[in-house]
C-alpha cells in the first residue's frame, strides 16, 4: 500500500489532527514520514497598502522559529507514537507549490493534510491550500 507519507501542517490546531491522524496511519502501514511546514515567499508578506516594513533579517529569522517551533511539536508527537519522521521546512514556497513539490522530491505516495472544509464566499476569498494540493 503507501510506502512514503508526506504529514503537512501549518501547526494549527486543526493540522494537529492531521499530524496525529498521519502517523498512527503511518505506524499501522509502517510506512516512511516526513513532516513539512512551508513558509511563503517574504515578498508575498509586503503586498498591499497596510503592510509594515520590517528587517529582512527579522522576518526569515521570524519565519525559521516558527517552523522550528511546529516540526519540533511533530516530532515530540511522533516519538510519543514510536513512528520515526523526517522534518522539512519549506522556504520562499507557497504551501501547495511546497507541499506537492516537496512530495514528488522525495517520492511520497500520500500527502496527509487538514482542511477547514470553507465553502462558498469564505472558499473564495480565504482559499484552501488543501483544495490546491
Amino acid at each position: 500500500m503507501y510506502q512514503h507519507l508526506l504529514i503537512a501542517t501549518d501547526g494549527s490546531e486543526l493540522a494537529q489532527k492531521a499530524v496525529t491522524e498521519g502517523l498512527a496511519l503511518a505506524k499501522e502501514l509502517k510506512a516512511a514520514v516526513t513532516a513539512v511546514t512551508a513558509t511563503e515567499p517574504l515578498m508575498s508578506m509586503y503586498a498591499g497598502e497596510g503592510t509594515i516594513a520590517l528587517p529582512i533579517e527579522d522576518l526569515e529569522s521570524a519565519a525559521r522559529a516558527s517552523a522550528e517551533e511546529i516540526l519540533a511539536g511533530v516530532s515530540l508527537v511522533s516519538k510519543q507514537s514510536g513512528v520515526q519522521c523526517v522534518t522539512m521546512h519549506v522556504k520562499g514556497q507557497f504551501p501547495a507549490e511546497g507541499i506537492v513539490e516537496t512530495a514528488k522530491a522525495i517520492k511520497c505516495d500520500l500527502i496527509v493534510m487538514a482542511s477547514h472544509g470553507r465553502r462558498g464566499l469564505a472558499k473564495l476569498f480565504l482559499g484552501s491550500q488543501a483544495t490546491r494540493v
